[in-house]
């Protein structure tokens, strides 16, 4: 397949409560592209996710919740992802591979270079063109869930996300991600998120997005 007719890949990361659902889905409406996300955006997915969060059902082990996360990318990339960008769409997914690396790895301690070959295969080598990490402290983000009903991985300690948002650091400064302090107000979070899509990859068709001062 001509890397010229293939589509764009975004992951947009961070840990829950960082704003990145929002962010995802004002960046899919901009660029025009093919929104999803994980854990669940297939019929298959749907089912991992319930096992994975639902804290009605029993708590998977470390090691069983990391196969779950690779069982449900290896879903996603090959019914959603993978076909979206071999049409030529652009698309933006609301986690992707460094979650299971930041949240499995990092926040679970089973080391990301343990989990980094099985978490390439489960992709099938599909990486994204750009990830972006929303950053945010944890105390912050703790206070953005307060109102809402927290799923299995929401309701663990601080020290677990603390290592999580740790863990997204490491491969944001390995991997050459776009890092973007989520603390700002929504529309300027997504003005920042625009500026560097277009810096990095361009953007879509003849959308164009307006710098600073005109």
């Amino acid at each position: 397949m001509s890397s010229f007719h293939r589509g764009r890949l975004i992951a947009v990361e961070g840990i829950d409560g960082c704003g990145k659902t929002t962010q995802a889905k004002m960046l899919s409406k901009a660029l025009g592209a093919l929104l999803t996300f994980e854990p669940g955006a297939t019929a298959l997915g749907k089912e991992i996710r319930g096992l994975l969060l639902d804290v009605s059902l029993p708590h998977p082990v470390a090691r069983a919740e990391a196969l779950l996360m690779a069982a449900d990318r290896a879903q996603h990339v090959d019914e959603v992802v993978r076909p979206a960008l071999e049409d030529g769409k652009w698309v933006v997914t609301d986690r992707y591979s460094g979650s299971t690396l930041a949240y499995q790895g990092a926040g679970r301690q089973l080391g990301v270079a343990a989990l980094r070959q099985i978490v390439e295969w489960a992709a099938d080598d599909l990486a994204p063109d750009l990830s972006i990490l929303l950053d945010v402290p944890v105390p912050l983000a703790r206070r953005r869930l307060a109102s809402s009903a927290p799923d299995r991985l929401e309701r663990l300690q601080d020290d677990f996300h603390e290592r999580v948002r740790e863990g997204f650091l490491s491969l944001a400064a390995e991997k050459d991600w776009v890092v973007v302090d989520g603390e700002g107000d929504t529309p300027q979070v997504h003005d920042e998120i625009m500026r560097a899509v277009e810096r990095r990859l361009g953007l879509p068709g003849s959308r164009r997005f307006p710098s600073e001062g005109g």
